[in-house]
């Protein structure tokens, strides 16, 4: 199976142009579901592609605001190649999706999930069973940790979610990049922070944690809600077991729109599947 049989083609892309600002991709992540944007410009009447601004972007440079710092250039493949050479590359680079294209022209972007289909479909071999697969360091929070502290819990431990924990240390939820995106605001002009410091009478509002809700002043261009994590967080979780083929849980994936699952034995926690692992086994 090669990349043109999996990959968004350019027809169905939505791209930002330099020059642009974070508020445009912001807008398109929150709007359409995206985990990136591809940043294209116009040159001489063509449009030449120049690389990617996705979530991670966002969340870790929160004082940029200019479109053309906030990109990244990320490897790129061509439309012919092979879609499991494709995922060896996305595995080794730390990228969830690489541009296809054709010269200086983007011809589409083939991402994690797109492999993660074909997987799903039996396009790609998924008969490994993803207990071998799985990740067995699990990122957590706690259901009372304020909204910006999980954040960054996430952002230091560099993976996309957190198990979150109720009193008994039991799984309660799962914490996502994508429900932190969904609630952040774009603030203009000096407008107060309001929710996003802690209060000064909270058991979170040590300096540390206060120096935490600072990245989230309106110069800085992002605000996020300091509410506590239970009230951003899935409870409905889908877990599997060590036994479940990467097929099956591929299609787990798909179905619930979702980049990870936890694993368990019984209703013991003891790892996490996610859509990178199941490429590994390819």
């Amino acid at each position: 199976m090669n990349v043109i049989d999996a990959m968004t083609s350019r027809a169905d892309l939505v791209v930002v142009e330099i020059p642009g600002s974070r508020g445009d991709v912001l807008e398109y992540i929150q709007e359409h579901g995206f985990s990136s944007v591809p940043v294209v410009k116009h040159v001489d009447g063509e449009e030449i592609y120049r690389g990617l601004v996705s979530r991670d972007d966002l969340i870790e440079q929160p004082d940029e605001d200019q479109l053309a710092l906030l990109m990244r250039e990320v490897p790129t493949v061509g439309a012919d190649d092979d879609l499991r050479e494709a995922a060896a590359t996305m595995v080794s680079e730390k990228s969830r999706r690489l541009p296809v294209v054709d010269g200086d022209a983007l011809v589409g972007i083939v991402t994690v999930t797109d492999v993660i289909r074909a997987i799903a479909r039996g396009e790609v071999d998924g008969s490994s069973e993803v207990g071998p697969l799985a990740t067995r360091t699990v990122n957590t929070t706690y259901v009372g940790t304020p909204l910006p502290v999980a954040e960054r819990e996430i952002g230091l431990a560099d993976v996309p979610y957190a198990i979150v924990l109720d009193d008994d240390a039991r799984m309660a939820g799962i914490l996502t990049e994508v429900d932190i995106l969904e609630v952040a605001r774009v603030v203009e002009g000096e407008a107060s922070t309001g929710d996003s410091i802690a209060e000064q009478d909270s058991e979170w509002s040590w300096e540390g944690i206060k120096a935490i809700g600072a990245r989230y002043l309106p110069t800085r261009n992002v605000e996020i809600p300091a509410e506590e994590t239970r009230q951003f967080m899935t409870e409905d979780l889908v877990t599997v077991t060590e036994t479940r083929t990467a097929k099956e849980v591929a299609q787990e994936l798909i179905t619930n729109d979702v980049e990870q699952v936890p694993l368990v034995s019984g209703a013991e926690l003891v790892g996490i599947v996610r859509d990178v692992d199941l490429l590994e086994g390819l």
